[in-house]
């Protein structure tokens, strides 16, 4: 029998990514493509039946650290299994290319203080098939994934590829050295980088302490990014702000740098607890920017972004003291045992961390909002729900309950510590953010924080706690649009996020009523037997890449249509 379609998805409720009201069709696909949307369309080779479900774009996710994880695998977990279809890659001006051989330890050194991934597992995964980043390029072209994947020209790297030792030491660039990063990020911005990203952010450092190269730059040296931007005539320019300095002069900079490229400017946009006032600040910069015709854009995170501790995660309030080093390398089992000593305990219990970064030091001190997560996981907490002031009602030293916390469910017990202890006022500053002008639903940070963060997982809760939510009535469509055509658009990937022929078919088909979003759990899944945090979720009734279909029942049917994206990408010109 002869077939119209290759694929039709039929008698779903289709969610177009335009934020256009939900209408009943079916959806046709050819040669990875949606290429018919209505009713009684013509026979297919396959066809999936989405009665009672939702059909909408794939997610795209604009904020990851998949730049080390796809070279060695071909799933690009968690965030393939929450609906999202193509990731960018390469953000926080930390990466591996351009590296040259006497450089990578470096980079593996910087990407393991930075974005948590332990050096052992980058040193064994890791192939160095490149050296420049259009040979990085070229090594991802081979790759094969679940999900399409673009990445990003990182500044840190691309200083040293530079200077040498000069970058890494943080010394001052020579006129010589500015023309030369101005040369090659226009060089990786035409061979097929989505943008060049930088971090401002005093959080990012090696694991000993010393800040990223890119951090204490100078704006010149931002400058000449931005000018390579220009030479270019296409790409972006993503930043992580300066969070301890304050907003005004942050988007100041960001504003300069849209200006000399003629180029969007995406950044990560922070609610931090010392400076509360940056969040409107930011929020008035991007909207007088788009009236400007300045293309800026705000990643924000719909919850407070939380770092989750634990016995078998990167760190606890007690991961730091003098007394736990000789248990940090142990099996779990073995740590629980140890940690039921009443002298070991009251040891823990009276010394104080003790460790040259930081960051890492601020981690094991940030007790005053600290929750246990649960199953299913609560990141919604009441303030009267932490272990301080629970301590506090029963009368017990917060330490004790905290390490009583940590030996729950034989080790396994996992305790949520938001970015900031007003977690209602966190929420409530996101969910008025959503549909702002250059307001970006992101910071996933997938491939990342493999032991401290899972926060990958934003797709489907912004689905189970935004849709439906009494204070702010979220409407479908419109969240819809806000995990798919606006963040495909913010970074120029215009040929998704849509639903609509013409526009690659990367789809979901959801159950909205069974979505439901698990606990973090640990695998030890990477290489040389390194373990990350992962998060499932039920309700995804099916995943669709490029036409194929990649994930049935949040299970992989094997199939990688996955591929590298080079550069942006147009509207389809036939789209209607």
């Amino acid at each position: 029998m002869s077939t119209d379609y290759d694929l039709v998805i039929r008698n779903g409720l289709v969610v177009d990514g335009t934020g256009a009201e939900p209408f009943a069709a079916d959806v046709a696909i050819r040669d990875g493509h949606i290429v018919a949307i209505g009713r009684d369309l013509g026979p297919s080779a396959a066809s999936i039946d989405a009665s009672g479900q939702i059909v909408t774009p794939g997610f795209v996710d604009v904020h990851t650290h998949y730049d080390g994880q796809i070279t060695w695998e071909n799933r690009l977990a968690p965030s393939s299994g929450h609906g999202v279809t193509t990731v960018v890659m390469g953000n926080c001006g930390v990466g591996f290319a351009p590296a040259r051989p006497s450089d990578r330890g470096l980079m593996i050194k910087l990407m393991e203080g930075v974005e948590d991934i332990p050096d052992v597992v980058m040193s064994e995964g890791l192939p160095w098939n490149w050296e420049t980043f259009p040979d990085y390029l070229d090594a991802l072209d081979q790759r094969r994934s679940d999900i399409d994947f673009a990445t990003q020209l990182p500044h840190s790297p691309l200083r040293v590829y530079v200077m040498g030792k000069r970058g890494a030491d943080l010394e001052p660039p020579t006129q010589d050295d500015l023309d030369a990063m101005r040369r090659l990020t226009a060089e990786a911005i035409t061979a097929g980088a989505l943008a060049v990203s930088t971090s401002r952010n005093m959080a990012h450092r090696f694991r000993d302490g010393r800040l990223a190269p890119s951090v204490p730059t100078e704006e010149q040296e931002l400058q000449a990014l931005a000018l390579g931007l220009r030479d270019a005539g296409k790409g972006a320019f993503q930043i992580l702000p300066n969070s301890d300095k304050s907003a005004d002069a942050e988007f100041g900079i960001m504003r300069r740098l849209a200006e000399t490229s003629g180029r969007p400017v995406s950044f990560s946009l922070l609610q931090s607890p010392h400076r509360p006032d940056n969040w409107r600040m930011y929020e008035d910069g991007m909207r007088e920017a788009h009236a400007d015709g300045l293309q800026i854009y705000g990643q924000f995170y719909p919850r407070p972004i939380g770092v989750l501790l634990g016995l078998n995660l990167s760190y606890h309030p007690f991961s730091l003291n003098p007394s736990f080093r000789p248990l940090a390398n142990l099996p779990l089992e073995e740590k629980v045992k140890a940690m039921r000593d009443p002298a070991l305990r009251k040891r823990l219990i009276a010394e104080e961390p003790d460790d040259p970064n930081p960051f890492f030091l601020s981690v094991t001190r940030r007790t005053e909002s600290l929750f246990p997560l649960g199953n299913p996981p609560n990141y919604n907490p009441r303030a009267g729900d932490s272990i301080v002031e629970r301590a506090r009602a029963a009368g017990v030293p917060e330490k004790e309950l905290i390490y009583d916390e940590l030996l729950k469910d034989e080790g396994h017990a996992i305790l949520y510590a938001p970015s900031d202890k007003d977690v209602m006022k966190v929420m409530e500053r996101a969910t008025d953010m959503f549909g702002k002008p250059g307001a970006v639903l992101g910071l996933g940070d997938g491939g990342a924080h493999y032991g401290m963060i899972c926060d990958a997982a934003y797709t489907t809760y912004v689905l189970t706690q935004w849709l439906g939510n009494p204070g702010k009535a979220f409407q479908l469509a419109g969240l819809i649009r806000g995990l798919t055509s606006v963040p495909a658009q913010s970074v120029g990937l215009c040929d998704r996020g849509v639903l609509k022929p013409g526009y690659k078919a990367d789809i979901n088909v959801i159950d909205l009523g069974r979505l439901n979003l698990h606990a973090p759990r640990i695998a030890h899944d990477l290489p040389a037997n390194g373990k990350r945090l992962t998060q499932k979720a039920d309700g995804y009734c099916a995943t669709i890449v490029s036409g194929r279909v990649t994930y049935t029942d949040g299970q992989p049917t094997g199939d990688l249509p996955g591929r590298l994206i080079r550069g942006a990408k147009p509207a389809p010109a036939d789209a209607h």
